[in-house]
């Protein structure tokens, strides 16, 4: 296997289970990543990065076959309103590239939200922090890796 990621390294300090699978790189699109891992694409997630009127960012989890819905989000993070961070801004705040982006392990630690919908599955997939590379981690053991809330993010 690869170097460990960020995310992998801090899994591993807080003892917490998790296995890696890795695809060709080129594949950014999460149902397609969801048809490689063979997996429903409910349980594959991917992290979002957001920022608010307030200029505080959070982050937020969500089925890749889903679509966020900003005013539930705002809401949930007791902004005015949110919207996607710039993706040029991405790396800078996060030391994460686009499609390789993990909740675990950024540079800062931002509040993040999982949407509620994780709770159907044991466990789910999202970024290892590389492109080309998920983890398949247990929903509380994320949750408690990351002080996620549970919360409906998702357009109905």
């Amino acid at each position: 296997m690869e170097t460990k990621t960020n995310a992998m390294r801090i899994l591993d300090k807080e003892k917490i289970k998790y296995d890696v699978f890795c695809f060709d790189p080129t594949i950014t699109n999460g149902e397609q990543v969801a048809k490689i891992l063979n997996e429903n694409p409910q349980r594959v997630f991917k992290t979002l990065v957001l920022v608010a009127k307030s200029k505080k960012n959070y982050v937020f989890m969500l089925p890749v076959c889903k679509e966020l819905d900003l005013k539930k989000c705002a809401k949930i993070a007791n902004e005015k309103s949110v919207e996607m961070l710039p993706q040029k801004e991405l790396f800078a705040l996060t030391g994460y590239v686009h499609g390789g982006c993990s909740p675990i392990g950024q540079k800062k630690k931002f509040k993040t939200f999982v949407d509620d919908s994780a709770k159907k599955f044991e466990k789910i997939f999202f970024s290892a922090g590389k492109v080309g590379m998920q983890l398949e981690v247990d929903v509380d053991d994320l949750c408690r890796a990351t002080d996620a809330t549970l919360a409906n993010l998702t357009q109905d």
